[in-house]
């Protein structure tokens, strides 16, 4: 998928966050210092991950400037609430700043973290592709703790299988 113009990148990314964060709403909140391993991520480390990632990593280098990604701990926002706002907040000052590009921006080559160049849009793909990498952490340990999730396109697999044998017998 090819982003060619801004507003149509902004709609789009508007309604994977509308999914992450349907996902995060599932989290208990007795569980967002949980992790099935010790030394693996938190949920609170993942939502910390997700928001620091887009803020201090893609939207500071789409600007041109060195990624200021310091880590996902528990200094930047510690328990359920400060962890929400502390991603939400970090997302609004994201969309300020993807707001300011222009469709002609997108066609730029930016330096990653890395050393290496990319095509704006394409960077901008792969943090979505990173936002739907650390949502899929969050389903994950949600159905190792049995915590029902919501489906991501309104319908459970299971949902889809019983329409499914509903048509295919009429």
């Amino acid at each position: 998928m090819e982003i060619s113009n801004i507003p149509s990148f902004l709609d789009y990314y508007s309604k994977i966050r509308q999914r992450t964060e349907r996902v995060i709403a599932s989290i208990p909140t007795d569980h967002y210092n949980w992790t099935y391993h010790k030394g693996k991520f938190t949920f609170a480390d993942q939502i910390r991950h997700i928001a620091a990632i887009e803020r201090y990593l893609y939207a500071e280098t789409v600007l041109g400037r060195p990624a200021a990604y310091t880590g996902c701990g528990k200094e930047l926002a510690d328990g359920p609430e400060q962890v929400l706002a502390f991603f939400r907040e970090r997302h609004q000052e994201s969309l300020a700043i993807f707001s300011s590009l222009s469709d002609e921006d997108l066609q730029q080559k930016i330096q990653t973290p890395g050393g290496g160049q990319i095509t704006c849009w394409k960077w901008l793909r792969a943090l979505v592709e990173h936002e739907i990498h650390h949502r899929a952490h969050l389903y994950t340990y949600l159905s190792i703790l049995g915590v029902p999730t919501p489906p991501i396109f309104g319908l459970t697999s299971e949902q889809v299988q019983e329409q499914s044998a509903r048509i295919s017998n009429t």
